[in-house]
C-alpha cells in the first residue's frame, strides 16, 4: 500500500448527527482492539453531540480534515493509511472529546452535592477524621449488620466518589476519611481454577527423525508439535552439558472460556448496578435473595474498585495473553547410543510473566526424567507447581505497582502483606483478631505466630506465617519429591517485563566496546538521533521505538543469554509504560523459521547462527552480543518525510536546520535530545554499583520524558495530542495550576529539544507501541484519580522554572486543596519518586512567604506521612525540611491558643516525634 494520501466518502444515510458520524468514519479504522475499547464510549459521546460544531471537528491545524457537502450529507475524510491503523492525528480529537463526554456522562450517576456533603459527614473506621467539629458529629448511624439493613430497609453505606473525580475545579474539598478503605484482595486466591503452569512439555533428539516431542502433559498442546521440538533443543546444544531458552506461544482462547469470560463480566456489571441503586434507594426483587447469598455484601467483589477491575482487563486489548515456555536442555553423555550422547529437553508452559522461578524446579524434574521418562515424573511436577500456595501476596493497584518497581526501599507496603496474614489468621480462628478481649467468654485458642523472614524465629522454624523481608518478592515454596523448594515471586509485575535479565548486563555489553573504540554509524533520522558516534544503547531504543527488525546475534553463545537479550531489549524500551514488545519478539529462532519471521512487522530476536549477519535485507539492527557491536543494515528502508516534520519546519524555520544537524554532528555540545547526558548518568550510577531496579526506574523515567515530549510535539504541530486525553474545563483555565505536559526552561529551549527529537517522534507515530499508548491512556483516564490535574506537569514546575511568589502559591494551594485520599496521595509520589530528591520541591513550600501556603504545605505532608507509601518518602526528607515542618506546625498551635481554640493538628509532642 502507497503512502500516499487518500480520500474515502462516507455517506450518511441515517441521519446521524456529525459528530458522531465522524467518530464512528475514523475509529472504524483503528486496530480491532482500540475499537473495541472505544465502542463502549460511543453511547456517551451521543451525550455532547451538541458540542461536537463544525469548528471543533475541522480546526485550522488538525490533519484529520472534514469536508462536508450539504447536499449530499456526504463527508470526505482524508487518511493516511498504514498497515493497522489511521495516523495519530485522527485519534487526537476524538479521544479528548470522549474523555469530555464520559466525565459527563458519569456525573449523572453520582450523587448530588447535597448527597456528597451528608456522606462527607459520616464516620469511617480506620480513617483520618473530619477536620471541622460539625463534620466529627455525625446527623445518624449507620446501622452495621446486613440484617439490620434488611429490616430497617435502610440503603448500603455509599462510597462518596473521589473529589477528583469529574475535574479538579468541580470537586468540594474534604477528608480522605469518607472514603470507602478498599478492600485488600490476593493476586491468585485460594480456589481459584487458574493453573500457575499450564503444560509440561519434553522433547529429544533422535538420530534418524532428529528432533521429536516425547510427551505432553496433562494434554497435548494444538500446533505443530515438531516445531515446538525444535525449538525445544536449539542449535549447538550437543556442545553444551547445560542451555536455557525461552520462547512464547500465541494460543488463543476456546470459545467455552470467552463465553465463560463474557457471562462472570456480566454478572460483575449487575451486581455492580444493583448495589448502587440500593446506595441510592432503589430495592430490586433479586435483592433479598442476594441478602440471602451474601451476593452483595459478602463477596469480594470488584464493585466499589473499579480501577482494579478495569486495570487487569488492559491485558485483553491485544488479544489473549501469550503462553510463556521456560526450557531446559540436558546432554548426557552415554557411549551405548549412536552419537555418544542423549539429549533431551523440559519446558514450563505458563501465562505468568515471572516464568523463572521455575528454573530450579526444571533442573530437579528433568535429572528425575532422564531416570524414568515416564509420565508420570511430569505428573509428579505439575502437580507440585500447581499447588504452589500464593494466596497471601496482596493484589495491587497500577499506582502502587509503579511506586514498588521505582523504589529500592525493602518495606514498601509492607502493612499489606500482615494485613493478609492477619486476615487469614481471623478467617481461621473465628474470632476478630482486632476485637478486644471479652474475659466473660472462653479464652481463645493461641494465635499462630508471624515474623519477619530471615529472622531468628523464621530460621529456626518458630514462624507459623512469614513476611517477606523484600516486599518486591512474595516468598513461597514448592514441595517436590517431599524437599520444599524456595521460590519468590515478584509482586509487582510490568507490562512486557518478562522472565529474569539485566539491564546492566545489556547496557555494559554494548557501552565498553564503544567506550574503548567508539563505532561510528551509517546516518538513519530515526536511529542516529545525536549523529554518527550516537551511543549504541540509543540506537538500539531508537530502533524498538520506530519499530525497526532487531536481531541479537550470539555466535558460539548459549541460547539462554541471547534470549535474555532480547527480554531485557524489550523492557529498556517499554519501561513499564509502552506495549507492543514482547508479543513480537522471538527471545530464540533458528534458520529453518526465517521466512516465518520475516512476515512479521518489528520484530526483535535472537539467533545463534552466523548466517544471519550476511543477509543485511533480513535485519534493520543487528546486535553482536560476543564483540559488543551494532550495525545498521545496508538495506534499511529510508525515513520517509513526514508531514510532521514539514509542518515543524515551517511553524520554526529558526530551528529547522537543527534537525539535520543533529542527526549528522556527533559533537556533545549539539546534544539536542539530552541523550549523551542520559546515558553518561546511566553509566556513572553502574560505576558507582546502583542496583538493578534503579537503573530500570532510569529508563522508565526517560520513555515517561519521551512519550510526554511526543505528546508537546503533536500539540506543537497538529494542534491536539492523541496522547493527552484532559478537561475541557481545565485546559481552558489559563491559571498556572491547570496546565499539563512536559515542562521546559523556555520557549527556546523547548523548540531545540523538540527538533533534536522530532524524526524520532515521527517514526514512533506509526508504530503499534504508539497506538497501544493511545490505548492505555484512554484506559487509565477513566480509572486514574485527578482526572483534571496534571501532577507531574506542577511538580515539573516547582523543578524546573523560576517562578514568582503568586505563581508557587497557585501549585501549592492545588496540591494541598486536592491531594487528600490514599490513590491520589499515590499518584503524587509517582511524579515525585525516591530516586529523584522525592518531596524535595513539594516541602520547599514550608518556606513560603505567604503563611496559608506554609500551613498548607503543612497538613499536606502530615497526610503523606500517615499514609501507607508516603510515610518511606517523609523519611528521606532533609532534617532542614522537617524542621520547618515542626516550625509551621508550631506557628499553627500558637495561632490555635492565642485564638482560644483547639488546634486542627497533632500536639506537639507527635511532631516532635516525627521529626526525629
Amino acid at each position: 500500500m502507497s503512502a500516499g494520501r487518500w480520500q474515502g466518502k462516507v455517506n450518511n444515510p441515517t441521519g446521524q448527527p456529525a459528530g458522531i458520524l465522524e467518530l464512528q468514519n475514523c475509529f472504524h479504522r483503528f486496530p480491532p482492539a482500540i475499537t473495541q475499547h472505544t465502542r463502549a464510549l460511543e453511547s456517551s459521546v451521543r451525550l455532547r453531540t451538541t458540542t461536537f460544531t463544525k469548528l471543533e471537528l475541522a480546526t485550522k491545524k488538525n490533519i484529520c480534515a472534514k469536508k462536508k457537502d450539504t447536499n449530499t450529507g456526504q463527508v470526505e475524510l482524508a487518511q493516511t493509511p498504514d498497515y493497522d491503523g489511521p495516523r495519530a492525528q485522527f485519534t487526537a480529537p476524538y479521544l479528548k472529546r470522549i474523555s469530555s463526554a464520559a466525565s459527563y456522562a458519569n456525573a449523572t450517576s453520582l450523587t448530588t452535592s447535597e448527597d456528597r456533603s451528608r456522606q462527607s459527614r459520616r464516620q469511617c473506621p480506620n480513617q483520618l477524621a473530619p477536620t471541622s467539629s460539625r463534620e466529627r458529629s455525625p446527623r445518624w448511624t449507620e446501622p452495621q449488620t446486613r440484617a439490620s439493613r434488611a429490616r430497617h430497609r435502610l440503603p448500603a453505606p455509599v462510597p462518596p466518589p473521589q473529589h477528583s473525580s469529574l475535574s479538579a475545579s468541580a470537586q468540594p474539598h474534604y477528608a480522605a476519611a469518607v472514603q470507602r478503605p478498599r478492600k485488600l484482595r490476593s493476586q491468585y486466591p485460594r480456589g481459584s481454577t487458574e493453573n500457575h503452569v499450564e503444560y509440561i512439555l519434553v522433547a529429544s533428539f533422535d538420530i534418524d527423525r532428529g528432533p521429536v516431542m516425547e510427551h505432553q502433559y496433562p494434554v497435548s498442546i494444538t500446533g505443530d508439535e515438531h516445531m515446538l521440538a525444535e525449538l525445544m533443543l536449539p542449535d549447538q546444544a550437543h556442545v553444551r552439558n547445560q542451555d536455557w531458552t525461552i520462547f512464547f506461544l500465541h494460543k488463543d482462547t476456546s470459545h467455552e472460556e470467552d463465553e465463560a469470560e463474557r457471562q462472570a463480566k456480566e454478572e460483575r456489571r449487575a451486581r455492580r448496578i444493583r448495589r448502587r441503586d440500593r446506595a441510592k434507594g432503589i430495592i430490586h426483587e433479586s435483592d433479598e435473595e442476594d441478602e440471602e447469598e451474601g451476593d452483595l455484601d459478602d463477596l469480594d467483589d470488584d464493585d466499589w474498585d473499579d480501577d482494579e477491575s478495569t486495570d487487569e482487563e488492559q491485558d485483553g486489548f491485544e488479544g489473549p495473553p501469550l503462553v510463556y515456555v521456560l526450557n531446559l536442555v540436558n546432554t548426557k553423555q552415554d557411549k551405548t547410543v549412536k552419537r555418544g550422547a542423549v539429549v533431551k529437553a523440559m519446558a514450563i508452559c505458563t501465562r505468568h510473566p515471572f516464568l523463572h522461578i521455575y528454573k530450579p524446579l526444571l533442573l530437579l524434574a528433568l535429572e528425575e526424567y532422564f531416570k524414568a521418562p515416564v509420565p508420570e515424573t511430569l505428573a509428579m511436577l505439575y502437580n507440585a507447581v500447581n499447588e504452589m500456595d500464593l494466596s497471601l501476596m496482596p493484589k495491587l493497584t497500577w499506582l502502587e505497582r509503579h511506586l514498588l518497581q521505582s523504589s529500592e526501599n525493602k518495606d514498601l507496603f509492607v502493612e499489606k502483606f500482615e494485613q493478609m496474614i492477619q486476615a487469614r489468621i481471623s478467617g481461621r480462628s473465628g474470632v476478630d483478631v482486632g476485637q478486644p478481649l471479652d474475659a466473660s467468654n472462653a479464652p481463645p485458642a493461641p494465635q499462630p505466630t508471624v515474623f519477619r523472614s530471615g529472622s531468628k524465629a523464621h530460621i529456626e522454624g518458630h514462624a507459623a506465617y512469614v513476611v517477606p523481608r523484600d516486599t518486591h518478592e512474595f516468598e513461597s515454596k514448592v514441595m517436590y519429591k517431599g524437599i520444599p523448594i524456595p521460590i519468590k515471586v515478584p509482586v509487582a509485575v510490568m507490562p512486557e517485563i518478562v522472565g529474569d535479565f539485566s539491564l546492566i548486563k545489556l547496557i555494559q555489553n554494548f557501552s565498553d566496546s564503544h567506550s574503548k573504540s567508539p563505532q561510528t554509524f551509517s546516518l538513519h533520522p530515526h536511529l542516529t538521533t545525536n549523529g554518527p558516534t550516537t551511543h549504541p544503547i540509543i540506537v538500539l531504543i531508537n530502533a524498538l521505538l520506530t519499530q525497526k527488525r532487531v536481531i541479537f546475534l550470539g555466535h558460539n553463545m548459549p541460547s539462554g543469554e541471547v534470549a535474555e537479550a532480547v527480554l531485557a531489549a524489550c523492557a529498556l524500551a517499554s519501561g513499564g509504560i509502552l506495549r507492543g514488545f514482547t508479543r513480537y519478539a522471538f527471545p530464540y529462532t533458528d534458520l529453518t523459521k526465517v521466512d516465518d519471521l520475516l512476515k512479521v512487522p518489528g520484530f526483535i530476536a535472537g539467533v545463534t547462527n552466523p548466517t544471519f549477519e550476511h543477509h543485511p535485507e533480513w535485519w534493520d539492527l543487528l546486535c553482536d552480543l560476543p564483540s559488543g557491536k551494532m550495525k545498521i543494515s545496508s538495506k534499511i528502508e529510508p525515513a520517509p518525510i513526514t508531514e510532521g516534520l514539514v509542518y515543524f519546519q515551517q511553524q520554526n524555520p529558526a530551528y529547522a536546520n537543527l534537525i539535520h544537524n543533529s542527526s549528522s554532528s556527533g559533537s556533545a555540545s549539539n546534544d539536542l535530545t539530552g541523550d549523551a547526558a542520559f546515558m553518561a548518568g546511566i553509566l556513572q550510577s553502574i560505576t558507582s554499583r546502583a542496583g538493578e531496579r534503579v537503573i530500570r526506574a532510569k529508563w522508565r523515567s526517560w520513555v515517561l520524558k519521551f512519550t510526554r515530549i511526543a505528546s508537546a510535539f503533536e500539540e506543537s504541530v497538529y494542534g491536539a495530542s492523541a496522547l493527552y486525553i484532559g478537561n475541557e474545563e481545565q485546559d481552558a483555565n489559563p491559571s498556572a495550576a491547570h496546565g499539563h505536559g512536559y515542562v521546559w526552561v523556555d520557549e527556546a529551549t523547548k523548540a531545540k529539544e523538540l527538533a533534536g527529537n522530532v524524526t524520532r517522534i515521527e517514526g514512533w507515530r506509526n508504530t503499534r507501541s504508539y497506538y497501544s499508548f493511545i490505548q492505555d491512556m484512554a484506559h487509565l483516564s477513566t480509572i486514574r484519580p485527578l482526572k483534571g490535574l496534571d501532577l507531574a506537569h506542577l511538580h515539573d514546575r516547582l523543578r524546573t522554572q523560576r517562578l514568582t511568589p503568586m505563581q508557587s502559591k497557585e501549585i501549592y494551594d492545588t496540591l494541598a486543596k486536592h491531594v487528600h485520599s490514599y490513590d491520589e496521595i499515590c499518584m503524587l509520589l509517582s511524579v515525585a519518586p525516591e530516586s529523584h530528591t522525592g518531596l524535595f520541591y513539594v516541602a520547599l513550600g514550608l518556606f513560603h512567604k505567604d503563611r496559608d501556603v506554609r500551613h498548607r504545605t503543612a497538613a499536606l505532608l502530615e497526610r503523606v506521612a500517615e499514609h501507607e507509601a508516603g510515610q518511606h518518602w517523609w523519611r528521606i526528607l532533609s532534617r532542614f525540611e522537617k524542621l520547618a515542618y515542626a516550625r509551621v506546625k508550631k506557628e499553627v498551635e500558637a495561632e490555635a491558643r492565642a485564638a482560644g481554640e483547639k488546634g486542627d493538628g497533632v500536639g506537639l509532642g507527635e511532631v516532635e516525634k516525627r521529626v526525629s
